[in-house]
């Protein structure tokens, strides 16, 4: 199987780390190779009004990864613009849209983990981002009267030692909402350190997402505010103490990141 590694560019820049254990994940599924020319896929200009001056950036995530197997990358808000926008703005995409999956959805869906072998002794509660859940569907929203598994909690339960913590507010918005952290910067603080609140009332050592820039936003007001509380992402709880395989030539694909 051949898997190619879609990381977004925030990721990349300032969070390398969860880059490298998306490719720890992975490598247990298949030959992972990350393309070194892939770029942003377009989504700030999609969340600004702008989808259209995206396309550019659509058009290089096409030639980096139109011949895989799968795609897959640690953000569902960035694979959710690459499926929602890529065959509508850029229609060469189309037959491959269905083979670019979220790091949750790959894993839980497509290769249908049972035993992670990971191991994270700590509280942790997950935050469900809006894309995630809203958009992805990769758990059940509280508006909707519906059944619907929450893929993310279920592979977290795979972890020894975790201990899944409830916020009493499991899927309300952090506040980020990409531009809208931007445009809208006091109404976005006051929304994220209302999540806070309920995510240290409820006793949570650390917060996890499958999305960082929600993780990123809320880490900006921890800093500021040194709230006893952290951030980590999902990917880094499940390939935490992974033996790794990794051949020389993965080394320099994780070096590359």
């Amino acid at each position: 199987m051949e898997i190619g590694l879609f990381i977004p560019c925030y990721i990349n820049q300032f969070y390398p780390e969860v880059a490298k254990a998306t490719l720890k994940l992975l490598q247990k599924y298949g030959n992972v190779t990350y393309p070194l020319s892939q770029t942003c896929c377009g989504q700030p200009m999609a969340n600004s009004g702008c989808e259209k001056d995206g396309v550019e950036a659509l058009k290089v995530f096409y030639d980096n990864f139109k011949d895989f197997d799968y795609v897959v990358g640690p953000s569902a808000s960035c694979v959710l613009h690459v499926r929602e926008h890529g065959a509508h703005l850029y229609p060469i995409m189309e037959p491959m849209i269905d083979k670019v999956f979220d790091l949750t959805e790959f894993i839980y869906d497509v290769m249908k983990e049972k035993e992670l072998q990971a191991e994270f002794p700590h509280k942790v509660a997950i935050h469900k981002s809006c894309h995630g859940l809203r958009g992805m569907r990769l758990g059940q929203c509280s508006e909707r009267v519906t059944c619907d598994v929450s893929k993310q909690d279920v592979l977290v339960k795979q972890v020894s030692g975790v201990t899944l913590i409830q916020p009493k507010r499991a899927d309300e918005c952090c506040g980020f909402g990409g531009t809208f952290s931007v445009s809208e910067p006091d109404i976005s603080v006051r929304m994220g350190t209302d999540r806070l609140k309920d995510y240290i009332e409820s006793g949570a050592e650390y917060i996890t997402s499958g999305d960082m820039s929600c993780l990123m936003h809320l880490d900006g007001i921890i800093q500021r505010e040194k709230l006893p509380i952290k951030v980590i992402h999902l990917a880094e709880i499940l390939a935490a103490e992974v033996k790794s395989t990794t051949t020389d030539k993965e080394k320099a694909y994780v070096n590359a990141v």
